[in-house]
């Protein structure tokens, strides 16, 4: 059961990195300049909220969007 619990919480810690690091992909590339100004408050909460992640999640959050989008040839590359 312990076993169980663990698994669930791994993976829910695998869904939370890749939803960190699509939302530090998407920070990193945006224009503030060119976002309605609807936007610019959720884009600025979103990056307070990433800059408070410690150093070593938001790398693991950026590597588990990267795992996800490289291609075939990609993986096996290591990249």
């Amino acid at each position: 059961m312990l076993g169980r619990e663990l698994d669930i919480l791994m993976n829910e810690r695998q869904t939370l990195l890749r939803v960190a690091g699509a939302g530090a992909a998407l920070v990193a590339t945006l224009d503030s300049a060119l976002l309605p100004a609807s936007a610019v408050k959720s884009a600025d909460l979103l990056a307070i909220a990433l800059n408070a992640l410690p150093e070593e999640t938001l790398q693991d959050a950026l590597a588990a969007v990267r795992a996800q989008t490289a291609g075939p040839d990609e993986h096996l590359a290591g990249n």
